[in-house]
């Protein structure tokens, strides 16, 4: 399987694939590909938003989130996470994000996530924040 064409991926996280990451099948193990989700997610805000997530005050947390496994991922290979959002809504954003080989762009896994706006001191759902609303929509053109 590969990236289908028209859906457009303008965030790329290269995967550093560790040692441990590897199972007894000599592939990498199911449950590390969350990380790699995390790490891609985690830097794509970073960037959008232009600063660092302050968890102490308002950040986005997982509500849900499925991965599909395609094909195994091996030691040595060259991968990277392609995320996007692509919904928005009033408390909540929608969030696609494959791990594909670098260079034979074979999609390895994909993941569909659900994110809210927290506010941790208040332990509550937010409205998205406007400034964040308006980075994402610019950068992913939902206009």
């Amino acid at each position: 399987m590969t990236t289908k064409p028209g859906v457009k991926f303008l965030h790329k996280t290269p995967i550093q694939i560790r040692f441990n990451d590897v199972d007894i099948m000599a592939h990498v193990n199911n449950s590390v590909y969350q990380n790699y989700f995390d790490m891609a997610r985690l830097q794509y805000f970073e960037m959008i938003f232009e600063q660092k997530m302050n968890w102490e005050e308002k950040a986005l947390v997982l509500a849900k989130i499925t991965i599909e496994y395609f094909n195994p991922i091996f030691l040595g290979e060259e991968i990277m996470v392609v995320s996007k959002v692509y919904k928005l809504g009033n408390k909540s954003l929608q969030m696609k994000q494959e791990i594909v080989n670098a260079i034979t762009k074979e999609v390895k896994a994909k993941n569909d996530a659900v994110l809210v706006a927290f506010l941790s001191k208040e332990n509550e759902a937010v409205e998205l924040p406007d400034d964040w609303r308006n980075k994402i929509i610019k950068f992913e053109d939902l206009s």
